[in-house]
């Protein structure tokens, strides 16, 4: 007995039609929230070799070479594995929402690597860290200006490795020059000196608790606990955000010009992260 087999034939010709002409929703959002720089702590052949056949990856690399281009490693629509366990404005996960940006640098320099494992120290101070190529900070300058400008990107969204995972990671570092980013290129956010001398004032530090700190600090976008008191979590923010912010004395405590600047930069950019 032949059986018939038409309905085990899958067919080419669609059953329906998608119409995506008729009507239109608008309750949406670009998909892209943030934008992650990082550097990568090694040099550009290692640097190319573990974001092109390893585990981690990020959309945009920029060597340290004396030429024109901006390497490409992952398509923007696709998700490159560069932020980890991260969070920023409300968000999680922000491999799936962000564009990340590795940047050839050295990190610590080999000297002071390893002034942290005798206890002498919490965190690198300024010192420490190696410098960047100015040509390499115009391609970053020129690369974010295109991507937040066509994703609509908050320029508080525009952030560093340690500012998402600040208890993991502190690249891209205190050499990282995001005021020069800011009042050369217009990329990223900076507080405005009149608003932070502004909030200069001794008593009202004294006065803040700690619990409303933090809230400060989760206003702006960082995950930070709720403990009530300056634990080594709570710290590794304040040093994440010193390394953004103050970056010439960044030392994990906070005080009066930490304050002060959070609160100007909460004045000018809190709630404006585009949550949706």
């Amino acid at each position: 007995m032949i059986l018939p087999l038409s309905g085990c034939v899958a067919t080419s010709t669609p059953r329906y039609v998608i119409d995506s002409t008729s009507y239109q929703a608008t309750g949406k959002s670009q998909r892209i929230k943030t934008i992650v720089l990082h550097y990568t702590v090694s040099d550009n052949e290692r640097s190319i070799k573990t974001l092109t056949t390893g585990q981690v990856s990020a959309h945009y690399l920029i060597l340290e070479t004396r030429d024109d281009k901006i390497y490409s490693l992952v398509d923007e629509s696709e998700r490159a594995w560069h932020a980890g366990d991260s969070g920023f404005a409300g968000r999680t996960i922000l491999n799936d929402t962000s564009i990340g940006i590795e940047i050839v640098n050295a990190g610590i320099k080999p000297e002071y690597r390893n002034t942290l494992n005798n206890g002498a120290l919490d965190y690198h101070p300024y010192e420490h860290f190696v410098a960047f190529d100015e040509l390499q900070i115009k391609k970053v300058a020129e690369l974010v200006q295109d991507i937040a400008k066509r994703y609509d990107i908050p320029p508080k969204n525009i952030v560093g490795h340690a500012d998402i995972a600040p208890s993991r990671k502190i690249d891209p570092g205190a050499k990282f020059p995001w005021e020069h980013l800011y009042k050369e290129y217009g990329v990223g956010a900076w507080y405005d000196e009149f608003d932070k001398q502004f909030f200069m004032h001794p008593d009202a530090f004294a006065a803040a608790t700690i619990p409303e700190i933090k809230q400060a600090f989760r206003d702006y976008g960082y995950q930070i606990n709720d403990t009530d008191a300056w634990d080594k979590a709570s710290r590794d923010v304040v040093y994440a955000f010193q390394l953004h912010f103050r970056p010439e004395r960044p030392t994990g405590e906070m005080d009066l010009e930490t304050y002060a600047i959070l609160r100007a930069l909460n004045k000018k950019y809190a709630g404006r992260d585009d949550f949706y």
